[in-house]
């Protein structure tokens, strides 16, 4: 797959914290309306790749990133680019639920609210009811819509971040380990969720587990000590890796540090 059909392209992705290295020449392209899943060994710049995308690595200071990162063939790393809007188009969702401290409408509606997306009550309260659909939540939480969205259970948590983040219409969906929190239960209706959601959004998952990745999944990329090593359609990763450290990575053996083919 060529840039021109990918969402997402990367190209000679380098991230540095202070003098510390942690992507190297990263090529990537992400395809649209398919999930990405992400694996490799924890500290590998899977996190770090991620929070590039819609530029999240701009908080934390020393951080510097060099290449280019295209959004529809635009460079997200433009001076003259509105970073706001970036993040409105490019949705996240973090490992760890975390609702604000309001109530579930003020959640789903905080995004909405402050990109002046609805120019009445009725307008923002029919976003926020059409992104808790889409988030397969709105039958579970209709009748109290001004409780507390920390008052919902954990998996309910994480359906309400993942409306929060869909409100704002984004086209792009980055997921950092989005059900590692979650019991088994709460984690299928999620990763249902994910494949039905990639009808209408790009989605890119970082995930420690090859059994979700495989399961949610169209394409994968493996990263292992700040490089990418290979990408593919899943299946192929999966079954017919071309590369050693993937396959050792995949099938857990010890020799997932042996560098080489």
């Amino acid at each position: 797959m060529g840039a021109a059909a990918a969402k997402i392209s990367t190209r000679g992705v380098d991230v540095f914290y202070g003098p510390k290295q942690a992507l190297f020449g990263v090529d990537l392209d992400i395809p649209r309306n398919q999930v990405t899943a992400l694996i490799g060994p924890s500290g590998c710049g899977k996190s770090t790749f991620l929070r590039a995308i819609n530029r999240m690595n701009d908080t934390i200071a020393g951080a510097r990133v060099e290449g280019e990162i295209l959004l529809d063939g635009e460079n997200v790393y433009d001076p003259v680019l509105d970073v706001v809007e970036l993040r409105a188009r490019v949705g996240m969702v973090f490992q760890k639920p975390n609702p604000f401290p309001k109530s579930i409408f003020e959640n789903v509606a905080y995004g909405p609210r402050i990109h002046g997306m609805a120019r009445s009550r009725a307008e923002l309260a029919e976003i926020v009811v059409r992104s808790l659909r889409r988030a397969g939540l709105f039958e579970e939480v209709k009748d109290r819509l001004d409780a507390p969205g920390t008052s919902l259970s954990g998996g309910q948590q994480q359906r309400l971040c993942i409306a929060r983040a869909i409100a704002t219409r984004p086209e792009v969906l980055l997921m950092d380990e989005p059900a590692s929190a979650l019991d088994p239960i709460a984690t299928a209706v999620i990763e249902e969720l994910i494949d039905e959601l990639r009808a209408n959004y790009t989605i890119v998952i970082v995930t420690h587990s090859m059994q979700q990745a495989a399961r949610v999944s169209q394409r994968t990329a493996f990263f292992h000590l700040g490089r990418l090593i290979e990408d593919g359609p899943t299946a192929e990763i999966f079954s017919t890796p071309r590369r050693r450290q993937t396959e050792d990575y995949i099938t857990g053996r010890s020799a997932a540090q042996r560098p080489g083919p």
